[in-house]
């Protein structure tokens, strides 16, 4: 019989110096550099060839962010430029931190959205709000924290993503047909709309409307099955830059005298942005802002637009590893450092687009070198377009905007759900409905507490299988535990023990606990394991823990060394049940004789 004193159940405690010298052995590693700047490693084995596919990849890329960078720089309530600013560093800083060859850098629809609120209130505030979320991924990825983006499940995203669609494409719905709406919610927007049916402009409702099904339908073009497909693929990947072109000629072409037939972008700033520090406070109304009273302005948001940032940059970068291992964590310095360096340049938050991601993918792109033309070509739109810019109607900025967000509901994967665990479409309704109706942080944030609250509950509640079988003509009760126990679920083993005791107690006077699938225990449930011995003890029922690990029977025996006997692993059940009622006979005679010798 195994005891404390022997060593099989001291407790093994981590070797800190050990530890710490193995990692710093680590950091001097070349390899540890390379993880932490992947352009040293690709770069090394970088062939002519790749060129010409990166340059083309880039290109492609270039023609749908422009357009779509102006288009979420006024989602974000800001002059269209904005967008513009935060297209370009990210491209360029991405180049040299980041690990997949695929991602593309760039504001998004949801983070311009994120940002409006305080975009509006002066851009220094959507500035600030990238660089304080660059410093915070930037912080979270150098202490390798990426495993927190494990805690919000697929049904959390899918809906928030879908929640942020038909936000983002509602608050377009009055652009689309022509008219100004004061508000970028989803109930307000539909609500202007539809009370303001009479301010509906019928060009731009013809220019909105025909360019999203030119939009629709050239996502269509790549599967046509006879001609050049190749030539087909890269007119579907260009549809928004057509678009664009075309609306942006018919504009020019019909703009005579002052007349302009439709609602137009307007006067962009000319030029590159200054690089300089970000905005620590502002004016407002007159009035200097200070850095505390502008994080105080910005409250919630320091979290949530970071944790979105990585959430879709991972979530991307997943998506096209394309079978690699995918460093969360490396994703996130890199990340980081975009919004850092994008401060600098007046860019509001950035992280993966899934669009431009996948457009650089099906564009064949071999290494991150292709970000370099995309970011050339941003900043030439920038020295040499911006006058053109004009001449964009927000009508079909409008419908670049819808046709994306349309391409973000997903309801495919909505059946997937129902089909495999229909329990899970409830976190993505709390999710989608709070989103929706009340804001994407703390929607997301509403999700988030409801996975939480399962993972909870199972813990509480783990899987605990407990019958009466019958061994050698002996009516045992057999406890098999099917998960690991820790505090929460402690006392709950001890409920249904006992109660099931309380009503077999004159059948059964052993209890046989299997914990085999038990690895761990903490402190709580060793003093519940104790107190079920004793409790058990007043039912007349001894206790038996049979086939548990060493690590979570030693938890027990370091509390109290007289309980080792409760272990056994040598023996099956058979032969452990048959020897305890051996033992229990010679207890029982022993005591008759002693009985009758002290009558005697």
């Amino acid at each position: 019989m195994a005891s404390v004193d022997d060593g099989l159940y001291e407790q093994q405690l981590p070797n800190i110096r050990s530890t710490i010298l193995s990692s710093s052995k680590k950091l001097c590693r070349p390899s540890t550099l390379t993880s932490k700047f992947p352009i040293l490693l690709w770069l090394r084995t970088y062939q002519v060839s790749f060129l010409f596919r990166d340059a083309i990849a880039g290109f492609t890329v270039g023609l749908t962010t422009i357009p779509q960078a102006i288009a979420y720089g006024v989602v974000a309530g800001l002059q269209p430029q904005y967008g513009l600013y935060a297209a370009f560093m990210g491209c360029f800083t991405y180049i040299v931190f980041g690990s997949c060859k695929d991602v593309t850098i760039a504001t998004t629809a949801i983070m311009a959205l994120m940002v409006h609120d305080y975009a509006i209130i002066t851009p220094d505030y959507a500035v600030l709000i990238s660089f304080l979320t660059g410093c915070t991924i930037l912080v979270l990825g150098i202490l390798n924290l990426g495993v927190l983006v494990r805690f919000i499940s697929m049904p959390v995203i899918t809906g928030f993503t879908m929640a942020a669609a038909f936000t983002i494409g509602s608050a377009q719905i009055n652009n689309l047909f022509g008219m100004k709406s004061p508000s970028n919610q989803f109930i307000a927007s539909w609500n202007y709309f539809f009370t303001h049916l009479t301010n509906v402009r019928l060009n731009d409702s013809l220019l909105g409307v025909g360019s999203l099904v030119f939009l629709l339908l050239m996502k269509k073009v790549k599967d046509i099955p006879y001609g050049n497909k190749i030539f087909w693929k890269y007119i579907s990947l260009s549809r928004n830059a057509l678009v664009v072109i075309f609306g942006t000629l018919l504009a020019y072409q019909l703009s005579r005298d002052g007349y302009e037939p439709f609602r137009l972008t307007g006067n962009i700033t000319a030029g590159l942005p200054p690089f300089r520090a970000p905005p620590f406070s502002t004016i407002v109304d007159g009035e200097k802002v200070y850095f505390k009273d502008m994080i105080s302005t910005i409250g919630s948001s320091l979290a949530s637009i970071p944790l979105v940032s990585i959430l879709e940059i991972v979530a991307i970068a997943k998506a096209f590893s394309k079978g690699k291992i995918v460093d969360a964590s490396q994703e996130m310095i890199a990340l980081g450092m975009c919004n850092i360096m994008g401060s600098f340049v007046s860019a509001m938050p950035v992280t993966g687009s899934f669009t431009r991601t996948a457009v650089n993918n099906a564009s064949g792109v071999k290494t991150p070198l292709g970000g370099a033309v995309t970011g050339a070509m941003v900043l030439m739109a920038l020295a040499f377009l911006t006058q053109t810019f004009y001449y964009i109607p927000k009508a079909t900025l409008a419908s670049v905007i819808i046709a994306a967000m349309i391409s973000l509901v997903e309801l495919e994967r909505l059946v997937d759900i129902w089909k495999s665990k229909r329990m899970d479409l409830f976190p993505f309704a709390v999710t989608f409905v709070t989103c929706l109706f009340w804001s994407l942080e703390y929607g997301i944030i509403c999700g988030v507490i409801v996975n939480i609250s399962f993972i909870l509950y199972r813990s509480a509640r783990p899987q605990i299988y407990l019958e009466k079988r019958k061994v050698y003509n002996f009516d045992i009760c057999f406890v098999e535990v099917k998960q690991r126990l820790d505090f929460a679920s402690a006392e709950y083993l001890k409920e249904r023990v006992v109660k099931f005791m309380s009503g077999n107690r004159y059948d059964i006077s052993l209890i046989v606990i299997k914990g085999d699938e038990i690895n761990s225990i903490d402190y709580t449930v060793a003093m519940n394991i104790i107190s079920l011995k004793e409790d058990l003890e007043m039912l007349s029922c001894d206790l038996i823990c049979w086939q548990w690990n060493i690590c979570a029977a030693g938890v027990v025996c370091r509390l109290n060394g007289d309980l080792c006997c409760l272990f056994k692993n040598d023996q099956s059940i058979e032969e452990l049940v048959n020897n305890y009622y051996l033992n229990l006979q010679r207890k029982n005679e022993a005591s008759i004789e002693s009985v009758c010798t002290n009558g005697t």
